[in-house]
């Protein structure tokens, strides 16, 4: 597995546009600390994120984990790319012949994408532990490590959207049409399905929209972390206020975590299955 995994970051290391793309995305995950710094003072309004409440514990990791999760799409050019390459570059023909097999072309890339997510998920309890402990009002141990299950649904939503840009990188092999194939797919197929069961709610007696959408691949991935902001006391405050009613659920359930791996484990059984039928 070590073996796999060193050709596969040989192989985007060497590559200028990847190894961008790469510290261009972590580096913009550290910029979520730019927020404890911001400070906007406008007459009667004033305005300071680690004020607000941002950075406490334990609503940092639901806050952390949902921001750093809209930036995933770099990485998604990475990966998409990462296996275009390989047919471009013809670099996937030279490896078989030198004795890869397709399985471990699909693990090595299922590794690598294993790899990144991780990384990811490490990086963002790092720096969420570092900002918490210098902003937080509260320290103690039990509140600090709890709401951990962020952090695991960040992972599994990387996971099972990077596994998904690499089946659409094999699918279409061209890195450009499989971008927009990602992003045709987010909003006319799954747009265009959500919408048509909200109009049959809407205007119908129908009462099954979130329960058919909620197994759909991007909306089951995005269903891991929802918005945290609402969860502010300063938002709750401006809502009560406004006789709005802001009561949200947003706990991490085991079946949406489930929902996002059988997906991913979908993703990889069709990937190898198209690159075993597939002549190179």
């Amino acid at each position: 597995m070590l073996r796999l995994l060193n050709i596969e970051f040989i192989k985007l290391w060497n590559n200028k546009a990847s190894k961008f793309l790469i510290l261009a995305y972590f580096v913009l995950l550290g910029f979520i600390s730019l927020f404890a710094s911001i400070k906007f003072n406008f007459g009667f309004f004033k305005f300071h994120a680690a004020e607000m409440g941002i950075f406490n514990f334990p609503y940092i990791w639901h806050f952390n984990t949902y921001v750093a999760a809209e930036l995933k799409f770099f990485l998604a050019i990475v990966i998409v790319s990462m296996v275009a390459n390989e047919y471009s570059n013809k670099t996937i023909k030279q490896n078989l012949i030198d004795g890869l097999s397709k399985k471990e072309f699909i693990i090595s890339k299922f590794a690598t994408v294993t790899v990144f997510a991780f990384l990811s998920t490490l990086y963002i309890f790092i720096l969420s532990l570092i900002l918490g402990l210098v902003f937080s009002s509260y320290t103690e141990a039990s509140i600090i490590f709890s709401d951990l299950e962020y952090l695991l649904a960040f992972f599994v939503k990387l996971l099972g959207f990077f596994s998904f840009c690499l089946f659409v990188g094999i699918l279409i092999k061209r890195s450009a049409f499989a971008l927009g194939f990602i992003l045709l797919w987010y909003i006319m197929i799954e747009g265009i399905a959500r919408f048509v069961l909200f109009i049959l709610e809407t205007t119908k007696d129908f009462q099954y929209a979130d329960a058919i959408t909620q197994f759909f691949p991007l909306k089951a991935m995005s269903n891991l972390i929802d918005q945290p902001l609402s969860r502010l006391g300063a938002v709750k405050e401006i809502a009560s206020v406004a006789g709005e009613d802001l009561s949200y659920d947003y706990t991490v359930h085991w079946y949406e975590i489930g929902i996002v791996l059988v997906w991913t484990a979908i993703f990889m059984f069709f990937s190898y299955r198209l690159l075993l039928k597939r002549d190179l």
